[in-house]
């Protein structure tokens, strides 16, 4: 059997190249890829097979081009091989690793979604949680415990009470809630859907008139693990309080699915302050037992105090 590249030299000299077309062909010939595929392939590649694989030959050898001098290819994001597909010079293209990992990033994002949520939330992390020793406190550090343990041990198939997070505004209440979604999402591939409520109940009111405030309802109560931040920021009317917060409490805890909580009321405050009392001054202390008894069950209590952590800088 000729060797390989006698049989190149051969093809070349038999065909009426115009000189730059040949030129442009000897360096494709010469690209050690192409060489080390057209080697390893020469008992499945006839000298008409290979001339009828130039335009692939040279389209590979063009974009690894384009590739190495950091030029827009054809195909941005993923990396020509050259394959044999049925009998013939093909090419594939095949993601790389940096498009690999952004697709994976971009997975972990939308694992986590939010309604209303502050646009901080997308980059929280326990590593930047706090960063200087000005700003830890006991009670920030035994939220934190709670969830790096909540994250460590979390299991779809065993149910794990979420945190009730409360303090003053910017303890960081909501950007843990975060930091917890976003390690959830890449270290367990868990969805988690937080919810600025005070925003979601207006939202469900307004969606009244579009008559779909059953399907948004079915999302968040259903979700996986679900966040509600900032429960009591605002007054709440007996249908928030019991056709909204209290259909999502009732499916989550007959489902067992982690429930997470952030407030600016304890759970006493939030009980006897602001679910006992609706939004025209009466006080209807049963049902709001009812909605704590489902909150107490869903989720464990951790205060926060300190400097506001939005004041930082």
């Amino acid at each position: 059997m000729k060797s390989l590249s006698s049989a190149i030299q051969q093809l070349m000299n038999g065909q009426n190249m115009q000189p730059a077309y040949q030129q442009m062909m000897q360096k494709v010939f010469a690209d050690p890829t192409v060489k080390n595929f057209l080697n390893q392939h020469q008992d499945a590649l006839s000298k008409d097979v290979i001339q009828r694989g130039e335009a692939k030959l040279y389209e590979y050898y063009h974009e690894t081009e384009l590739i190495r001098k950091g030029t827009p290819t054809v195909a941005p994001g993923y990396s020509p091989q050259l394959t044999i597909n049925a009998g013939q010079i093909d090419v594939v293209y095949v993601p790389t690793k940096k498009l690999i990992e952004q697709q994976r990033q971009q997975h972990i994002q939308n694992l986590v979604r939010s309604i209303n949520m502050p646009k901080f939330i997308r980059h929280a992390s326990f590593d930047s949680y706090y960063v200087d020793d000005a700003h830890q406190t006991k009670s920030r550090n035994e939220a934190l415990d709670a969830a790096l343990n909540f994250v460590e041990h979390y299991s779809p198939s065993q149910f794990r009470p979420g945190l009730y997070l409360y303090g003053s505004f910017g303890v960081g209440k909501t950007y843990l809630l975060g930091a917890i979604a976003n390690e959830l999402a890449k270290a367990n591939g868990i969805a988690t859907t937080m919810v600025h409520f005070p925003s979601f109940v207006v939202e469900m009111r307004n969606s009244i008139k579009q008559n779909n405030t059953g399907d948004k309802l079915e999302v968040v109560k259903k979700a996986p693990i679900l966040m509600l931040d900032d429960i009591g920021a605002d007054s709440m009317t007996t249908w928030a309080r019991d056709d909204i917060l209290g259909v999502i409490l009732e499916y989550r805890m007959q489902e067992e699915l982690p429930t997470f909580f952030s407030s600016n009321f304890s759970m006493d405050e939030l009980e006897h302050e602001h679910l006992a009392v609706n939004n025209r001054g009466e006080e209807e202390p049963v049902k709001a037992s009812r909605i704590m008894e489902r909150i107490k069950y869903l989720s464990r209590e951790y205060e926060m105090v300190g400097a506001n952590l939005r004041d930082k800088g």
